[in-house]
């Protein structure tokens, strides 16, 4: 029997402009005291509709209630009721913990009485008790994220809108906040709806709503959609050195939708419940995998639309190098800020060609030493050398023969895509006739040419990407860093921008990333995990999953030997 509504969506259309369609005779219901996903592509109309269930949007037809009111005629009083944190959650940075709390509280009016309890619930619930009176600017991305929730529900509300409050936060603060919702649904009857891009978080979910193109692809638990996927999904097992070309290989069969590097191989999802006939090597295995949302999700919009034609990325022949040449080197590294010491004595090499990833929770040096090794920090102790270059004695030169792509586009919104590409390549001294030639080579490669008179600002967050690494890749860099470059994007954007990774390691470019995505770090030849300013472990993902395996898991994922690896050094420091 179907729970009773706290959100009742019927045949809502909204557009923007005459044009822009975000939603299309939209229907669902969201049940009370649950906890509900709403998961879909970029553009798909996640944002729209939890700005019209927030009464900050009107519907251009149709109705919403929310707890038996109209978001139309009974705003004021529907918003009393819930509790909205936006993409950009407001925190005010040079307040502390304290006074973002008592800002909330005086906005939601709840009584100077019934604050200390309030607030010493919150605050245990979220870790941050100890750190009322740090300044909110000075938290880790986690812990801010934290901060928000806790704001966004000091009012007590029945209705909690979050709208992807998981980008860019490591996997333990992740499951902090989980249970932190399920424990505000358990005690006391908290309705959530919460759009994500990560689609192993909306398997958390009690239900999910899929959305594409502003209409409802289905809605239910995350296990009818799995169901749906028997038979089409399966674990091709190869060896680590082929499965960057074997993941390649496979995309390019007709029958096969989706192939993504996973574990000890390749997952794949085929067109029809059939296992086409493939001609591998003997000593490549496949075998049934167990379907998840994911597999559903990206198999069901590639069944929607014709597979694109991709044009490959392909750059200049690499300069000759030996294989085993080491394009990073970093020996005894450290920063300090005053005091602090953000990084403390690390040391690793990464060969050419090799795919390197920087992993750690928020607050753990990586984005540090990842600035350091740009040239955009200087280093206070130790040696870093990137392709050859001293780095503390030429920083200039090492930038030179890098490119660099960070966390949040550093894209000009206001120029147009060309205006980018013409801005970057004048700051990689690129001289005519070059300029004209790279400057098409990035419009053609990253099919950006129908968007060429389009401002950065108003691309989809995957167009955005595309952009920012077409400008990263300017002037053929020998390195390539990038910062968090999937945050919050779609697994279709997701799956499209590291088959361009993969294809710029075959031609040795080598590439440092740091992520918070531990599917994605499967894509890695290595790995460091790193926690206050060390590293815990470096290693291939195999071995890395290794420091989890115990007899009740055998198989452990990344994911989970990432929070065993920082939750042992918690337990250890604490």
């Amino acid at each position: 029997m179907r729970a009773e509504p706290a959100v009742h969506i019927q045949g809502v259309h909204k557009s923007f402009g005459g044009s822009c369609t975000a939603l299309e005779n939209f229907s669902a219901v969201l049940a009370k005291s649950a906890v509900t996903g709403l998961v879909g592509p970029d553009g798909a109309g996640k944002t729209t509709l939890i700005r019209l269930i927030a009464g900050l949007l009107e519907p251009d037809r149709g109705r919403i209630q929310v707890f038996d009111l109209d978001t139309t005629t009974d705003t004021s009083r529907i918003q009393r009721q819930l509790g909205y944190m936006p993409q950009r959650f407001g925190l005010y940075e040079d307040m502390t913990v304290e006074e973002n709390l008592d800002l909330y509280a005086d906005l939601q009016g709840l009584e100077r009485e019934a604050r200390k309890d309030r607030y010493r619930a919150l605050l245990q619930m979220t870790g941050l008790a100890p750190f009322t009176r740090r300044l909110a600017g000075h938290l880790s991305g986690g812990m801010k994220q934290k901060l928000g929730l806790a704001c966004v529900l000091v009012g007590n509300p029945r209705l909690l809108l979050l709208d992807e409050p998981t980008v860019g936060v490591d996997p333990v603060s992740r499951r902090e906040l989980w249970q932190i919702l399920y424990s505000q649904v358990r005690s006391g009857g908290l309705t959530v709806l919460l759009s994500t891009a990560y689609l192993d978080e909306a398997e958390r979910c009690q239900e999910v709503i899929l959305i594409h193109r502003g209409r409802p692809m289905g809605q239910g638990p995350p296990d009818d959609f799995r169901r749906r996927m028997e038979g089409r999904v399966y674990q091709v097992r190869a060896p680590a050195s082929l499965r960057r070309r074997l993941q390649k290989n496979l995309y390019a069969v007709p029958e096969i939708v989706d192939s993504v590097v996973q574990a000890e191989g390749v997952r794949i999802i085929t067109r029809t419940p059939a296992l086409p006939t493939l001609e591998i090597p003997a000593l490549i295995d496949i075998s049934p995998a167990t379907p998840n949302l994911e597999d559903y999700f990206v198999g069901t919009l590639a069944q929607l639309s014709p597979r694109p034609e991709k044009r490959a990325l392909t750059l200049p022949a690499r300069r000759a190098a030996g294989k085993d040449e080491p394009v990073i080197v970093v020996e005894h590294l450290k920063r300090r800020f005053g005091n602090f010491y953000a990084v403390k004595d690390i040391s690793f090499e990464v060969g050419r060609g090799e795919v390197f990833g920087l992993l750690g929770a928020n607050g753990a040096g990586k984005t540090t030493t990842f600035r350091m090794l740009c040239g955009l920090l200087p280093v206070s102790e130790g040696k870093a050398r990137v392709a050859g270059v001293d780095l503390r004695r030429a920083p200039a030169k090492a930038r030179a023969r890098l490119g660099y792509m960070a966390q949040k586009f550093s894209l000009y919104g206001q120029l147009s895509v060309e205006e980018n590409l013409t801005f970057f390549s004048g700051v990689y001294g690129l001289k005519r006739p070059v300029r004209k030639q790279r400057l098409d080579w990035a419009l053609n490669t990253f099919d950006l040419t129908p968007f060429v008179a389009h401002k950065a600002v108003d691309l989809p967050l995957g167009y955005k990407q595309r952009l920012a690494m077409a400008c990263a890749l300017l002037h053929q860099p020998d390195i390539l860093f990038l910062d968090e470059p999937t945050s919050g994007v779609d697994p279709l954007a997701r799956r499209e921008f590291w088959r361009r990774i993969n294809a710029l390691a075959e031609q040795k470019v080598t590439v440092m990333v740091t992520t918070h995505f531990m599917e994605e770090a499967e894509y890695c030849d290595r790995l460091v995990i790193m926690q206050a300013g060390t590293i815990l472990a470096e290693g291939t993902p195999a071995e890395i999953r290794r420091h989890a395996e115990t007899a009740d898991n055998p198989t452990p994922t990344l994911e989970d030997a990432f929070i065993r690896l920082i939750g042992a050094t918690v337990q250890t420091s604490s």
